[in-house]
């Protein structure tokens, strides 16, 4: 791997961003500075803090971040839900959020073991 866009967990998390930014464009003006923002935060965080955790070259710092990213990704999760409850979204867009939600997700923790185990591998005494 080159840079953090060969990762699968990355490309993931860019179209679950992606997604969210054209879903949140639907909600009412007066959620521009509220949950429109904290949504499109949330959302963009998780691929920031996956191509930063990238960046650190070190194990544990990477899996900080993507640690970080996971937060993240549950917070946007509850963003929607949100959208759904205040009826700014409908069950279908949840449900295809949801879906991207869980492909992320498991990507993510499938990352997140991934450098554990090279973390161990690499420092065996760690």
């Amino acid at each position: 791997m080159h840079t953090f866009e060969d990762l699968e967990v990355w490309r993931s998390a860019r179209e679950l961003r992606i997604f969210v930014s054209k879903v949140v464009k639907r909600f009412p003006v007066e959620e521009k500075y509220k949950l429109t923002d904290q949504t499109l935060r949330s959302s963009r965080g998780i691929t920031n803090q996956i191509a930063e955790g990238f960046g650190r070259y070190h194990y544990q710092e990477n899996i900080q971040y993507c640690r970080q990213a996971r937060g993240s990704l549950c917070e946007t999760l509850d963003h929607m839900i949100v959208a759904f409850d205040e009826e700014y979204i409908d069950n279908e867009i949840l449900s295809e959020f949801r879906g991207m939600y869980e492909k992320t997700l498991k990507l993510l923790n499938g990352y997140i073991s991934y450098l554990n185990k090279a973390k161990r591998n690499n420092h065996p005494n760690n």
